[in-house]
């Protein structure tokens, strides 16, 4: 019994009888995370080296990256701003409504395939929730057609079950409107609706993007706009030429349409995201050149600490031979 004691107390005080004193008492009173090993004084100068080595080579990128998207967004944004001059005789005539109220809604929610923009893809993403719940109704149905991988990534955590049509990799080639008229043919084939919803980002400056949602109805909701009272009734007093009747025309105009506002929708965000790519890879640079004066900083330090100490011990030994 007075042994099983005597090992028990011995476990208790076991920490503090080691070959190493000072050990004990230091980790009785310095938290762990704080401890570093005995006989070192401060950071290393090869680990600052090092972190000051990894730093420098992600400013380089990040500066790579800011001019390769500067060089894509002067190109894209002609052709954003050509694109606009497409649509807008299409608002003017079958009007953009996005209050109507329809059972079957598709929301289309344009976004990037790839990452480091910005908040654009959140934005989008965000008002395509914020109007799937506005939307949503007990005789109502609303699906979503996503264009773009952030998007996708997103969205399919908690509406998966909602997803129709999935398209990536938009910008794989230079985009034209032939590339997206086929998308467009693609989604008319595919998706059946009343109402289609495009959500995109509005490009206006570098550092500016304005979230924007663009409505194209079927024919049947034109037509049913129109007769009741609505932007439509000017078509009648129109002149046209063939046989076609009134809703193989508004069949027409509304596929028309929808390929020309979708063509308008991509270029407009892919402005958004190269310019948001700009402004977050030249924030990226400047922090890490921040940083890197703080790392300096801290080398130099750490070096000078590092020769005073020598210097000292130097001197003290020198002394103690003379002594």
């Amino acid at each position: 019994m007075a042994m099983a004691a005597l090992r028990r107390e011995g476990r208790r005080f076991a920490p503090l009888i080691s070959p190493h004193p000072m050990a004990a008492v230091r980790s009785s009173i310095i938290p762990a995370e704080e401890q570093v090993p005995l006989g070192v004084r401060s950071i290393s100068t090869q680990i600052v080296r090092n972190r000051m080595k990894s730093v420098k080579n992600i400013q380089k990128i990040t500066k790579a990256m800011k001019m390769v998207a500067a060089s894509k967004l002067r190109a894209i944004q002609v052709k954003a701003e050509n694109s606009r001059g497409l649509w807008q005789p299409f608002t003017a005539l079958l009007g953009d409504t996005p209050s109507v109220s329809v059972k079957k809604d598709v929301i289309i929610t344009i976004s990037s395939d790839k990452g480091l923009c910005g908040g654009i893809n959140s934005t989008s993403v965000k008002i395509s929730k914020a109007l799937h719940k506005l939307n949503a109704g007990p005789e109502k149905e609303t699906k979503y057609v996503i264009l773009g991988e952030k998007a996708k990534a997103q969205l399919i955590r908690d509406s998966k079950k909602d997803i129709e049509l999935c398209i990536t990799e938009l910008q794989k080639n230079p985009l034209n409107y032939t590339q997206v008229s086929v998308i467009a043919d693609d989604i008319l084939k595919n998706v059946e609706f009343d109402a289609l919803r495009i959500i995109f980002n509005k490009f206006q400056s570098v550092v500016s993007f304005l979230p924007t949602v663009s409505t194209v109805l079927s024919p049947e909701i034109v037509e049913r706009e129109s007769e009741a009272g609505g932007k439509l009734g000017d078509l009648d007093s129109y002149e046209i030429e063939g046989g076609e009747t009134k809703s193989e025309i508004l069949q027409n105009l509304a596929e028309f349409q929808f390929s020309c506002v979708l063509f308008n929708a991509v270029l407009e965000n892919a402005c958004s995201e190269q310019g948001a790519r700009m402004s977050a890879m030249d924030s990226s640079s400047r922090n890490a050149g921040e940083m890197l004066d703080r790392l300096t900083l801290t080398y130099n330090r750490t070096r000078q600490a590092s020769i005073t100490t020598e210097l000292i011990e130097i001197i003290s030994g020198a002394s103690a031979l003379e002594g």
